[in-house]
């Protein structure tokens, strides 16, 4: 089954004294890129979280929040006095402003809190984890069912490709047959004496370079192992790529040798629903 690399997922949990949120969105990506913000007073942490993460989503892009809010009167922070004293005074030089002012904007400035360090409370960081799995599995349940509407939409487009290739295949004998009356009447119109064996041998020699029977047989066969691909037990999403790629170049192939407008017509569709198939390759895991 198929996963999309869109997905999101949010876990909060409530401490005696903190309020802990997960929040975890990831978007499509070709490698797997963590962008991570976290507290300083758990970036220690931070390498081993980003592994749970690879771990579990492999590949997107993928936005960590870890947001603490203290909802106790515990606290190790305290404000900066003399920081902010300094940021205000050289506010108050720029622009003119009451004290309540200019404390607020300075408050927003770095270094206006000091935080004493202290380690990490093993019950807290299980805590954290246990949201980090639990957003993890959010975010995996979102991505699947992002990937059966994807999945859907494969099998869609792929009946219609198949439709197509029929009609196609249809055309084929009408397609080799005006070739040959084209020809026919080309040689006719010289006025020449034409050896008719010789003639017929450069005849089939001309039709053998626009005939189509193997583009035929490795599209279909292409198509089929895209389907079977689509509803492996993974996500294989590069794999399907590399498929569409191969489909791709049979339509192309089927294109240049068909020399037949209705033809064409049809090859003309087959690339507009391969195109719309490639566009939503790139949400694929």
């Amino acid at each position: 089954m198929i996963q999309s690399m869109t997905g999101f997922g949010k876990h909060v949990v409530q401490l005696p004294s903190k309020k802990i949120t997960v929040e975890l969105k990831s978007l499509n990506s070709k490698n797997l890129d963590i962008n991570a913000r976290i507290p300083q007073a758990y970036r220690e942490k931070e390498l081993e979280i980003r592994k749970m993460i690879a771990d579990s989503l492999v590949r997107g892009k993928v936005d960590l929040g870890l947001y603490v809010e203290i909802t106790g009167e515990d606290t190790t922070a305290e404000v900066n006095e003399g920081v902010v004293r300094k940021y205000m005074n050289q506010l108050s030089n720029i622009a003119k402003g009451d004290d309540l002012k200019l404390m607020e904007i300075a408050l927003r400035m770095p270094d206006t809190l000091k935080t004493d360090k202290d380690d990490i409370d093993e019950a807290e960081y299980k805590a954290i984890k246990d949201a980090v799995k639990k957003a993890l599995l959010e975010i995996g349940s979102f991505r699947s069912e992002e990937g059966k509407v994807l999945e859907k939409d494969f099998v869609d487009r792929l009946k219609t490709l198949n439709d197509l290739l029929k009609k196609v295949d249809a055309l084929d004998p009408e397609r080799l047959g005006t070739i040959r009356e084209r020809l026919e009447r080309a040689v006719s119109e010289l006025e020449v004496e034409v050896d008719a064996n010789r003639f017929e041998q450069e005849l089939i020699y001309y039709l053998e370079k626009y005939d189509i029977t193997e583009e035929k047989v490795r599209l279909t066969n292409h198509l089929n192992y895209f389907e079977t691909t689509l509803h492996s037990k993974d996500s294989n999403g590069k794999k399907l790529g590399f498929i569409a790629q191969e489909i791709g170049r049979e339509i192309n192939t089927i294109g240049s040798k068909a020399n037949y407008a209705p033809m064409q017509q049809l090859v003309v569709q087959m690339k507009d629903e391969l195109e719309k198939i490639k566009e939503q390759m790139l949400n694929v895991l």
